[in-house]
């Protein structure tokens, strides 16, 4: 007998089967991460020493304007990264 996950499982292979990904594809997804993972380093690592800067001068509203960037920054590349993901992941179902 099958547990209810087992059951659920099928039936979600059934409406929306796993897309198999390509050595190639499975590079380039490892490469987009690899990259945004660099470029979101090198954001925080900047607005990290303005921060710094910043809490070291007393100025707590540059400081707090610097944080929020450096948030909207993250989400910004993350949304990105996601984009691109889903289009090199779309391309192997052509």
């Amino acid at each position: 007998m099958k547990s209810a996950y087992e059951l659920a499982m099928e039936r979600l292979a059934k409406a929306s089967p796993a897309v198999k990904l390509s050595a190639a594809q499975k590079q380039d997804l490892a490469e987009l991460d690899s990259r945004y993972a660099a470029r979101v380093a090198e954001r925080e690592l900047t607005l990290n020493d303005e921060i710094a800067k910043a809490a070291a001068a007393g100025d707590f509203e540059s400081e707090e304007k610097f944080r929020q960037h450096l948030q909207l920054d993250r989400k910004r590349l993350q949304a990105e990264l996601e984009e691109k993901k889903e289009q090199v992941r779309q391309s192997a179902g052509k």
